[in-house]
């Protein structure tokens, strides 16, 4: 045999018949045959055998090599010596080593070696055939399963998709599974798109049965006269679009009058008014208009009594599509009015805003009278609605040239407020709670607006679209009762708002519900001279940091509280003494008393504890909670709180023991019943702060720490806020996303530098329902 430039051209002996000792062939005789350059498959890597192994038989076939895969090779017997036989055993060997090697320059590399030991074409083929066979043989399944969820969609064309279903169902029957064509039509209607369905339940209902052919044909025909029917729609709605009728301010005029006095016709083509049949206002004849009228032009009213002269004849006016700069004439310019169609808040009075900025870039906004208008400027304004409530909307824009100041009516809803429109009434509100309200006027909608406060915002609000409402500092003090809220606000320790007795918190009823309280007992103490202590068991659900109880120390005087988190009962003893050290060095003062139930924890050795510094343990009789009613207490609002704060942020509940703390933190700053002092300053003796109180659970963007710090990339990373840190003016951080390599999701971190957004909670279910 001879190869030129691999290929080429091979020369192949072409054997007639099996050579074996008892039938001895003739000698071959040598057979040219042409292979051309492209004729051999790529290499096998492992996949798509199926189509390989066709590929290689073609090409084997070409070279008449196919029967070396399936036949044994000759032996020769040991007395044979004719020199024809040897001659034929030789050649057909020589042609099976061509035969495996092709075979084998099939491979990739990393196969080659795998197979090489193999002595024979017909032992290499069956090894690939067992190999690779039975591997495939899975694809059914999975071919299948294509077919099965295959679905049309409206975004493609429909030919398309049948194609991408016909190379599927190709694949099935490859596999040797077959589907009749009846099958095949019914499954291609069956899968038509749901714009399609009306032209499916017609193929559906047709009694003649089709080839997949003649559906394709149907299918094309109905796209094309659809694709037709939705372009001359489409040209239509532009020539109706372009059209806009005389009566617009000089604005929005062009420079050429084309189009004047003639309208779309109902076919697209251009068609002639009929006659105006109305009175001329510059003459007083019938049968024109007076922007047609020869006679000359009567002097105009000035424009601010314009108006007033279009409220009077209103059928007598060409209606537009555009708003004309003449309505807007007149307009108070401390009013605000709801724009549904406005995409930013504008404003025309600089004095209005408590921050502002100024814009000197040229930027314009646009009227829907086409004109435009440039923007000097854009900040921050606060409303006073008549209820109460204040509405701070910021990135306002200052247009010194509008003559309404705008409220934008989807950037309200875009924030979750609800704008309910009805019978000339117009209601805002937010979360269910009432926010202000507004009526027609004009054919718009104007908000009832006290006051306009220009500056004395509280600097802690650093979210947008907030109002400082009662519902705001519920849950930023977690959850406290209004009563508590009302006292914080006569003690001037957070704005003051108005509270709406009859509303209900949801979570709080959720949280809280609980049977009567007892009769309260007054007791008159002095700091230490009593301290309740109690331990509260959530052993079922372990914090994070594997906690089951914590234990409480609240002095009687004050009512100030400590908390502290354990993983055992035995941790209490710790925990006493932790305490013990450290307030009795605050106040210089000596615990003389601590009550406490009569659980295994407070005994010994914590009974000899407190007798070797001299204080007095009392317990509570056998079964009497009520007997350490304080403590008791106090672990009730603890979880009612906590309760609360889970619910409402959808945090996991293995977050307990931050939000435990932190309604502590709380609860140590709000002032108790029948007191005009916060436990914080009967404690510490000085005024709490609360300006820098965020709503638990809300979404921070806090700031890289320096040392992790990237040059190019986000500057802070997605956290949700989880309380305040001890002893320190940080606050505390669940990593919800990071881009950071170094901080990881899931870690708790501590910083002072991050801004908060406190109307979202990441972890709450997107799907809410709809106000």
């Amino acid at each position: 045999m001879t190869t030129e430039s691999d290929n080429v051209v091979v020369t192949e002996l072409a054997l007639v018949a099996t050579p074996t000792v008892a039938q001895v062939p003739a000698m071959p005789t040598a057979v040219p045959i042409s292979v051309l350059p492209g004729e051999k498959p790529e290499k096998f890597s492992g996949l798509n055998f199926k189509r390989w192994q066709q590929k290689m038989l073609f090409y084997l076939t070409t070279l008449n090599l196919t029967r070396f895969l399936t036949e044994d090779a000759p032996k020769l017997k040991e007395d044979e010596h004719d020199i024809q036989v040897i001659s034929a055993i030789d050649a057909w060997k020589h042609s099976d080593f061509l035969c495996r090697n092709y075979v084998m320059n099939g491979l990739a590399d990393s196969l080659y070696n795998v197979y090489s030991d193999k002595k024979t074409a017909k032992e290499l083929w069956e090894s690939l055939d067992r190999k690779y066979k039975t591997e495939d043989a899975g694809a059914k399944k999975f071919v299948v399963g294509r077919f099965l969820d295959y679905k049309m969609v409206d975004s493609k064309t429909v030919v398309s998709q049948v194609q991408e279903l016909q190379v599927i169902l190709h694949e099935i029957h490859a596999e040797g599974m077959m589907l009749s064509e009846t099958f095949q039509v019914a499954a291609i209607i069956e899968k038509l798109p749901p714009a399609w369905k009306d032209f499916k339940n017609y193929l559906k209902h047709k009694r003649k049965e089709m080839s997949i052919e003649d559906l394709i044909i149907r299918l094309r025909i109905e796209e094309d006269n659809r694709r037709s029917e939705k372009k001359g729609a489409h040209t239509l709605n532009e020539a109706k679009a372009n059209f806009v009728e005389h009566g617009q301010s000089s604005k929005a005029k062009t420079n050429n009058n084309k189009g004047k006095g003639s309208k779309l016709g109902p076919k697209g083509g251009i068609s002639k008014k009929p006659k105006f049949q109305g009175k001329c206002f510059n003459c007083g004849k019938q049968g024109h208009k007076s922007v047609d009228c020869r006679l000359p032009k009567k002097n105009k009213p000035k424009e601010a009594n314009v108006i007033d002269d279009i409220t009077k004849n209103v059928s007598d006016i060409d209606l537009t599509a555009v708003v004309s700069e003449v309505n807007l004439v007149g307009s108070n310019p401390k009013e605000w009015w709801i724009d549904t169609g406005a995409t930013r808040h504008v404003c025309s009075d600089k004095k209005m805003f408590s921050t502002f900025e100024p814009i000197e870039n040229g930027e314009k906004v646009f009227m829907g009278n086409s004109a435009t208008s440039e923007i000097k400027g854009q900040g921050k304004v606060i409303l006073k609605m008549t209820s109460g409530k204040e509405l701070t909307l910021t990135n306002v824009l200052y247009v010194p040239e509008i003559r309404k100041n705008l409220v934008s009516g989807s950037l309200l809803n875009n924030h979750g407020f609800r704008l309910v429109f009805e019978s000339n009434k117009f209601v805002l509100s937010k979360s269910g709670m009432y926010v202000g309200k507004g009526y027609m006027s004009d054919g718009m909608w104007k908000l009832n607006v006290m006051t306009i406060i220009k500056s004395n915002m509280n600097k802690a609000s650093a979210s947008t679209y907030m109002l400082e409402s009662s519902n705001l500092w519920h849950g930023r003090l977690g959850h406290v009762n209004y009563d508590t809220l009302r006292r914080l606000i006569n003690l001037n320790h957070i704005p003051t708002f108005q509270i709406n007795s009859n509303h209900k918190c949801e979570t709080c009823v959720e949280a809280k519900l609980t049977r009567s309280s007892f009769q309260s007992v007054e007791r008159n103490t002095e700091p230490f001279d009593l301290i309740h202590s109690d331990i509260c068991d959530l052993k079922f659900v372990q914090t994070r940091g594997g906690n089951k109880y914590f234990i409480t120390f609240v002095d009687d005087s004050t009512k100030y509280c400590y908390v502290y988190l354990l993983k055992s009962k035995d941790e209490a003893i710790e925990k006493f003494v932790l305490y013990k050290n450290e307030v009795e060095n605050q106040l210089n003062k000596k615990i003389k008393v601590l009550r406490s139930d009569r659980g295994g924890e407070y005994e010994s050795p914590f009974v000899e504890i407190c007798a070797q510094h001299e204080i007095i343990h009392e317990t509570t009789t056998p079964y009497s909670p009520q007997s350490n009613g304080v403590a008791e207490r106090k672990n009730r609002t603890l979880k009612e709180m906590m309760n609360a704060m889970l619910i409402s942020s959808s945090l996991p509940q293995n977050m307990w023991g931050e939000t435990i703390l932190t309604a502590n933190y709380l609860l140590n700053k709000v002032p108790k019943k029948k007191a005009e002092k916060t436990p914080y300053e009967l404690w510490k003796g000085r005024k709490p702060s609360y300006t820098y109180l965020r709503m638990w659970g809300c979404l921070a963007k806090v700031a890289v720490p320096p040392p992790k710090k990237v040059k190019i990339g986000p500057k802070t990373i997605d956290c949700i806020f989880i309380g305040y840190a001890h002893n320190s003016n940080a606050y505390r951080f669940l990593v919800y996303e990071s881009n950071i390599p170094d901080i990881h999701k899931n870690t708790i971190m501590e910083s002072r530098n991050a801004s908060f957004f406190e109307d979202v909670f990441p972890c709450q279910s997107k799907e809410e329902p709809s106000s």
